[in-house]
């Protein structure tokens, strides 16, 4: 017996945070992490740094790890492949200095709180979830209230069993906004984990090319790029995040009001993700 699918209407829409609401290009974390590494005398890049992003911090760090030009230079150093012990001693160093330098770099992204405003006109429910743990999360919510951003719930990687890119901080978003449905969300995100996050977990997922760690510019390298410019960044942030099959695909969150009500139309017509 065939049993029929029932309507689902849009509920809610979660965001991922550094990256998509604050911190463009998604700074805070990337320098930090190069600065905690060279403490233990490792080189690391920017773009190296970059490779991960998404995940809890401590997982973070444990790819960078096993990353073989890194894992050789610690090798070099200590004598030794970095051990899980290693990676904890290389976090809890990251950890302060992530403290410190958060607010830094946690302004917000153009267009956020006016896509917030017009997300709960249309009676939808924000919710959100980051890689960074609850300490430096209450930091990054501090700052952003201060201009207006202040999601209803907030999980961070380490009030979940396991982090990105299992679903579980976007689900855990779905129990505590009382939600019907999964099919009823979305998952904003800019890094391929939390994209892959929001599909496991059975959402919409909307993918941002140009404000987040895909691309890594600046605010004022973002503002400077000509049409040219923007399209090859486009590119670049696509390889990076087509492997994980978002839905829709958007330069940065001040466009998602757009997808939002394509959205709607789809599940009126009885689509799901």
């Amino acid at each position: 017996m065939t049993v029929p699918s029932l309507p689902v209407r849009l509920e809610a829409v979660i965001f991922d945070w550094a990256g998509t609401l604050v911190d463009f290009g998604s700074f805070a974390p990337t320098k930090v992490f190069v600065e905690a590494f060279a403490q233990f005398g490792v080189e690391v890049s920017l773009e190296q740094a970059r490779g991960p992003m998404g995940m809890g911090k401590w997982d973070h760090i444990r790819t960078l790890c096993d990353e073989p030009a890194i894992a050789s230079q610690y090798e070099a150093k200590f004598g030794h492949l970095p051990t899980d012990d290693d990676v904890t001693a290389i976090y809890e160093r990251f950890l302060p200095m992530q403290l410190e330098k958060v607010a830094q770099y946690s302004a917000a992204i153009p267009g956020a709180v006016e896509v917030l405003n017009t997300l709960r006109d249309r009676g939808l429910k924000i919710g959100s979830c980051s890689g960074y743990p609850r300490s430096v999360m209450d930091r990054v919510i501090e700052r952003a209230a201060t201009e207006g951003i202040g999601p209803e719930y907030v999980v961070a990687s380490d009030e979940v069993p396991r982090a990105r890119p299992a679903p579980a901080m976007a689900l855990k978003n779905v129990v505590e906004l009382g939600l019907a449905d999964v099919a009823g969300c979305v998952k904003v995100d800019d890094t391929a984990p939390g994209i892959e996050e929001g599909r496991r977990a059975g959402m919409w997922t909307v993918g941002l090319l140009l404000s987040g760690n895909a691309a890594g510019l600046t605010l004022d390298e973002y503002q400077q790029l000509d049409a040219a410019g923007r399209d090859t960044a486009r590119t670049r942030a696509n390889q990076e995040l087509s492997g994980a099959a978002p839905h829709f695909l958007i330069d940065t969150v001040a466009d998602l009001p757009a997808v939002i009500i394509d959205i709607e139309s789809r599940l009126a017509a009885g689509q799901r993700p």
